[in-house]
């Protein structure tokens, strides 16, 4: 199942992997792939197409970077069981790494890539060189949450045109310069039968949201846990993580470092990839240096 037929000029994924359950999972590399490899996990309604720039400048100094499509979101499939839950996302992670050999990865997850990728590490699922989390923490704020979820479910009848596409992205985004060029948002939607544009996403990914306390809680009990090279990047304009939820999670996780991105938004990336790009490539630098073998694994030691 999907949302509809591909819009011409929408790229191809490089890569296909099957994922828990069977759910195929579409996604896109770059750089040598001797290099140490890492995973970039993008957010909710996003695509692995929010993470082209930063995969190019993490693999121009010699990483390894792959990022995908997470269950029910631009080429990946759909799920016939209606299953997006966190777990299931996780347990994705945990086939797509299999299928890249087994290699301890750097995880950079985004909002809920981020959450996936904290739950990963933090419950034992996955054993990571490092983890970079991007405008995602424990602690979340109402409104923000509501923005997203508003976003989301508008126009479930479709949209007439691109242009009408570029006006809601536009308002969710308004710190974003607009784009003339309404071609590049081909991938982010799909052409129904009836000629209308819809969504990447299944609408059955907006009802699987766990309740917020349960969630901080896990979070908490995962960030408490972490002990490999971690780094919290906050947009500065955030709505969804406040300058005290990341705070919050600096004392839930003392030895991470602190990035906050002034000028940019919940889409951090891709509000300012030049100033995120750099912020991870710095801290990479240190923690897993691309001239070097990964530390050995936790369970060698």
């Amino acid at each position: 199942m999907s949302a509809g037929e591909r819009l011409a000029g929408t790229p191809e994924p490089m890569h296909r992997w099957e994922g828990f359950g069977g759910v195929m999972i579409a996604g896109d590399s770059w750089g040598d792939p001797l290099g140490p490899l890492v995973v970039l996990l993008h957010g909710r309604g996003q695509t692995r197409h929010a993470w082209k720039g930063t995969g190019q400048s993490l693999a121009a100094v010699g990483y390894h970077t792959v990022a995908f499509d997470a269950r029910g979101h631009g080429d990946s499939d759909w799920a016939s069981d209606g299953l997006y839950t966190q777990d299931a996302m996780v347990a994705d992670l945990v086939c797509v790494l299999a299928g890249l050999g087994g290699r301890r990865p750097v995880l950079v997850g985004a909002s809920m890539g981020g959450g996936a990728s904290l739950v990963a590490v933090g419950e034992g699922r996955v054993d990571a060189t490092a983890l970079v989390l991007v405008d995602i923490a424990p602690r979340l704020e109402p409104e923000g949450v509501t923005k997203i979820a508003a976003f989301m479910k508008q126009n479930p009848d479709g949209f007439e045109s691109l242009e009408e596409v570029g006006q809601a992205i536009a308002s969710y985004q308004p710190q974003r310069k607009r784009s003339r060029n309404l071609a590049g948002l081909a991938k982010n939607v799909r052409r129904g039968k009836n000629g209308k544009y819809y969504w990447h996403w299944d609408p059955k990914t907006r009802t699987q949201s766990p309740n917020l306390g349960d969630r901080e809680a896990r979070l908490q009990e995962c960030a408490r846990n972490l002990t490999l090279p971690t780094q919290l990047v906050r947009g500065g304009l955030s709505d969804l993580i406040s300058e005290e939820g990341a705070q919050s999670f600096l004392e839930l996780c003392p030895h991470s470092e602190y990035v906050n991105v002034t000028g940019a938004g919940h889409m951090v990336a891709g509000d300012r990839n030049d100033i995120f790009a750099g912020a991870v490539i710095e801290f990479l630098s240190r923690s897993v240096p691309s001239t070097e073998a990964p530390p050995p694994s936790l369970h060698e030691r």
